[in-house]
Parts: C-alpha cells; sequence; structure tokens
C-alpha cells in the first residue's frame, strides 16, 4: 500500500479523534447478536487494503452449485442476508424462471417480484448451498415473499425489491421498496419503502403499515444489531432510491412492537459537543454519515478489525469502507471489486456468519448484470 495513503489514513483518524468522541463496538448483548456501545476516543483507522479477491462459486441461475432450476429460479439477482437461529436467508430481487440462454440482464418469463433461499451451510470457502426455498408452492416453485403488482413502467408499482433484512423476537422481516419506474442504469425513482414479517420462518408473509416516502433517504437499507444503555436497537445504513445519494441513520427498538410502530423509529441528526450521537423524530433532520453515490450497500462488525466496514457499488466498481462509530467518521473507500475484472458488478452483500481467520477473510455475494445472477466472493482484510 502506498505511504501517501498510509499517511492520509492516520491524518483522517487524528482529525476525527480531535473533532468528536468516536465509538467502537465490543461484547455481546444476552441476545447474541447485538454490539455493545462504548465511549473510546482513541481509536484510528485500521483498514489498509483488501487482497486475494476470488470468485468461489456461482450461487443461482445455470451452472449454478445450487439447482435453482427446479425453484423456477434462471435469473436473479441481490441476495442480501439475514440470519436466525442455524438458518440464513438469502433475499432475492427480481426473479425469472424462463430466460433464454442469450439473454443479458434482467428479463426473461415466470417473473416475480422477490423469492428467498434459505441455508444452515456455515462454512462459506466453497460457496453456500441452499437448503430450500422460502415460501414456495406446492410442487416446490419459489414464490415472492411480497408480491409487486407489475403494473406498466411508470403508472404505478412495477415491482417490490427486498434490500435487506432482520431478525427480532423470533420473527423476519424484510426492508423493501416499491418501484415505480426503472430509469437509466442506477436510475430508479420508488413509491414508498416499507416492511413485511414472516412468523414461520418465511413460509409466509405479510406487509406491515410503517411506510417512508419514495423520495426519502431511506429507501434502501442495510442493518445490524446494536445494544446501548441496556437497550438493543436494530440499526439501519439508509440510501435513497437508485445508486446516486448518500446514507443516512436511523434506529428502532429491537421488539416487535416497536418495528412495527413508525413513531418509535428516530433518526441520527448529529453529534453532541462530547461526540455522543443525537436522535430525532424528524426525518427530515437526519444527517448524512457517508457523502457520495452509494449503491445497495451492506454494513456488519469486524471481529478482525475491531470496526465497523461497509460495503457498495459505485460506478461500476465495488468498495468497501471502515467506521469507528455507526455514525462515523468513516474512511475512505478502498476498491474491493473492479468493472475491469466483474463487468456489471453490483450489490457486494455480507454477513457476519459468513467470516474466518478471525475475521480476516470475509465472504460475500455479488451480482453481476450480464448472466443477472449471484456468485459468491472472498476476499482479505489488510490491517496496518
Amino acid at each position: 500500500m502506498p505511504r501517501e495513503h498510509h499517511r492520509r489514513l492516520r491524518a483522517l483518524a487524528a482529525a476525527a479523534a480531535s473533532i468528536i468522541v468516536a465509538s467502537s463496538l465490543a461484547g455481546c448483548t444476552t441476545s447474541g447478536d447485538a454490539m455493545r456501545l462504548h465511549i473510546d476516543p482513541h481509536k484510528p483507522f485500521v483498514l489498509a487494503g483488501v487482497d486475494d479477491l476470488t470468485q468461489i462459486a456461482k450461487l443461482t441461475g445455470p451452472g449454478a452449485i445450487n439447482d435453482t432450476a427446479s425453484v423456477g429460479v434462471a435469473g436473479t439477482d441481490l441476495g442480501s442476508m439475514t440470519t436466525i437461529g442455524d438458518k440464513t436467508f438469502f433475499l432475492f430481487g427480481d426473479t425469472f424462471g424462463d430466460r433464454d440462454p442469450d439473454s443479458y440482464g434482467g428479463q426473461g418469463g415466470f417473473w416475480r417480484s422477490n423469492v428467498s433461499a434459505y441455508s444452515t451451510d456455515d462454512d462459506p470457502s466453497d460457496g453456500i448451498t441452499f437448503d430450500g426455498w422460502a415460501p414456495s408452492d406446492d410442487i416446490g416453485l419459489a414464490v415472492a415473499m411480497v408480491e409487486g403488482k407489475h403494473e406498466p413502467d411508470d403508472t404505478g408499482e412495477v415491482t417490490k425489491i427486498p434490500t435487506y433484512g432482520f431478525s427480532v423476537d423470533g420473527a423476519l422481516y424484510i426492508f423493501y421498496m416499491s418501484v415505480r419506474h426503472w430509469g437509466d442504469a442506477g436510475v430508479w425513482d420508488a413509491n414508498y419503502s416499507s416492511l413485511a414479517k414472516s412468523a414461520d420462518e418465511g413460509r409466509t408473509w405479510s406487509e406491515l403499515t410503517p411506510r417512508w416516502p419514495g423520495g426519502s433517504n431511506f429507501i434502501q437499507v442495510a442493518t445490524a444489531h446494536v445494544e446501548d444503555g441496556g437497550t438493543e436497537f436494530v440499526y439501519f445504513w439508509a440510501i435513497p432510491a437508485g445508486r446516486f445519494g448518500g446514507v443516512q441513520l436511523m434506529r428502532v427498538p429491537a421488539t416487535t412492537r416497536d418495528v412495527e410502530d413508525q413513531s418509535a423509529y428516530t433518526y441520527f441528526v448529529g453529534t453532541s459537543p462530547g461526540g455522543a450521537p443525537r436522535w430525532s423524530s424528524d426525518m427530515d433532520a437526519a444527517a448524512t454519515v457517508v457523502d457520495g453515490t452509494v449503491g445497495e450497500l451492506s454494513v456488519m462488525w469486524s471481529t478482525y478489525l475491531d470496526r465497523w466496514v461497509m460495503t457498495y457499488s459505485d460506478a461500476g466498481n465495488a468498495y468497501i469502507r471502515e467506521g469507528i462509530t455507526p455514525w462515523g467518521p468513516w474512511g475512505e473507500p478502498i476498491e474491493l471489486a473492479a468493472a475491469s475484472e466483474y463487468p456489471g458488478l453490483y450489490a457486494p452483500f455480507m454477513n457476519p456468519r459468513y467470516v474466518a481467520d478471525g475475521g480476516r477473510t470475509i465472504y460475500f455475494a455479488m451480482s453481476l448484470w450480464g448472466p443477472y445472477n449471484v456468485f459468491w466472493y472472498s476476499v482479505h482484510l489488510d490491517k496496518a
């Protein structure tokens, strides 16, 4: 790594420590999946780079390690992950069961707005084998969790796309966006974003009432559980529709009652003079925690770095960056995967279940637009 970049990382860390009280997460709550917030003003950035990026396997579509043809999945994308018990659910977007071998991008017949596979595979080194699909119909075909209306583009609702999931009190939730219009590459308009719930491990789903306006910054999210002051929260790092907005942050207490009550959500609006986060019920007051043009994002706690890490796509490449706290400061983006090697890449999604070597190796799903399917990768984190 160039010396100048090392110097820049150290300078950024020193500047950040001088203006805010940085926090980190350490230790677990009794739930076992939420990280505890505590004060540590002296943490610098430590992610120096990545190396040994490897495409391990194709997860969906023709030639994949999973037989997705038998469930009517010839082409799909996304694949954010959420774990409940020993099952990790992969949440896919627009899915086609009938696809010409020469097809490019999202097209085909037997269209469902979304589908989900689940896995108990805890060895990510050779790819992830799916145990089943939920929900599915009587003959085993994958069906939508919440089906879109499939109305003509720009006239109503084209589709519903799950952007991330989480679990609370034994229930699964997905955060999804209702898409009104698909525009140029990376541009689309949403009607709103909302939640759906499954109380039976994905077999059936019901749509919930909380909604965020289509023009807001809270249309696509990444989630994690954080414990603060004895209360467990679900944190949502959020971006607008499309891939051309920055990241804002909201949270809600991790109970089914609060998750399903929109008035329980609060938005990060900055820090106090002492560096403590400030939260407000006013969505319009939300502060941007990561500037730039962030595409489908994923966030998790890195046990190897003792920091947050965020992955996302931007201008055809995938990036990773580290955060001292959930709201920052966030380090400079480091290239994770290049468009020159993986044309049409987007949506690099991590899950804390899929790491190795003490967290130095992370595994992630990433979509390629041309084949319109999801692939499995690994990469090593380099710590300064």
